[in-house]
């Protein structure tokens, strides 16, 4: 695998200017982060964040405003059109003429791309998002989830070995999702880079490798998954008790002690200061016995809630 980065970001800069009224938005500010070639990476961050900015400028369909972009080595602004030829950007709208087959609407994009005729592989493409049965079918006439596989079949015409997948999976049900998981893993196992933004964090954390976090423009981490969920420092545990408790208990190892029901409260705490152990034992020590505990680890909403709270301006 080559060291040269998928895609390569440095100081990137995108201003809007003031419309209506409005002042200058600033949607991107100094954005600076590489995506590894070969694996799965997670675009994150909250609506506004600038995620949506970064895929256009790097599509080619919004002008930075400083700062540089790279995919698979190629300046988007030195030589655009290799740049462009090396990405494929799947959208969150379904966006195809619905009385086009999917055959159609691959051969057409193709065409669009430079791609001759000989070179054109529609029907091995179909066949790799499980549409070869519905090649020459009205792609009105497709389900929803084969509308989706239709669009990432369209990104891919031109063979590009970056592929952008903007939330695939939103609005679908939980079927789907899984299905369309399963191709995001056959696309990147055949060797295509595949850059994933998803407002399901559970998403993200099943499927990518690396993950970054962007808000208000700017970098806020960019860490391997496993680290990521690591970095949660608190543990919830949840106790069952065996009579009705009045106040929620305190104390200095508590965070917090929530009341979830007469005998059941929800106690979370730091674990690099105390374990469940020393917690079950406190809550003895107030004259409780215990019935019956569960514990929840940390999870990636944890992470990104806390890193995307502490980021905000002002906090």
């Amino acid at each position: 695998m080559s060291e040269t980065p998928a895609i390569s970001i440095r100081n990137l800069v995108k201003r809007y200017a003031p419309v209506a009224g409005q002042d200058a938005k600033l949607a991107l500010n100094d954005l600076s982060f590489d995506v590894p070639q070969g694996g799965i990476f997670g675009l994150l961050g909250p609506n506004g964040a600038g995620k949506s900015t970064l895929i256009n400028i790097l599509a080619g369909l919004v002008l930075k405003t400083s700062g540089t972009a790279e995919v698979w080595g190629f300046d988007i602004d030195r030589d655009l059109r290799n740049a462009k030829r090396s990405i494929g950007i799947v959208p969150q709208e379904v966006v195809f003429d619905a009385f086009f087959t999917p055959s159609e609407v691959l051969e057409n994009t193709a065409g669009l791309y430079g791609v001759i005729k000989p070179l054109r592989r529609s029907m091995e493409i179909l066949r790799a998002v499980h549409l070869g049965d519905k090649a020459h079918a009205y792609a009105r006439t497709l389900s929803g989830g084969m509308k989706r596989r239709l669009l990432i079949a369209k990104a891919l015409v031109h063979e590009p070995p970056v592929l952008v997948l903007d939330e695939p999976t939103a609005g679908v049900d939980v079927d789907l999702r899984r299905q369309l998981w399963d191709l995001v893993r056959e696309m990147n196992a055949q060797g295509v880079t595949i850059v994933l933004t998803t407002h399901y964090l559970e998403e993200a954390e099943e499927l990518c490798d690396r993950i970054a976090i962007i808000n208000h423009g700017q970098l806020v981490t960019n860490k391997p998954t496993r680290e990521l969920v690591e970095m949660a420092r608190e543990k919830i545990v949840v106790l069952t008790l065996d009579r009705e408790i009045g106040a929620p208990l305190n104390h200095p190892d508590f965070i917090k002690c929530e009341k979830l029901g007469e005998r059941m409260i929800e106690v979370t705490y730091d674990k690099d200061r105390t374990n469940a152990g020393e917690v079950l034992s406190h809550v003895q020590d107030e004259g409780f016995a215990i019935n019956d505990v569960t514990t929840r680890e940390a999870d990636l909403e944890d992470v990104f809630v806390s890193l995307t709270s502490a980021a905000r301006p002002g906090s």
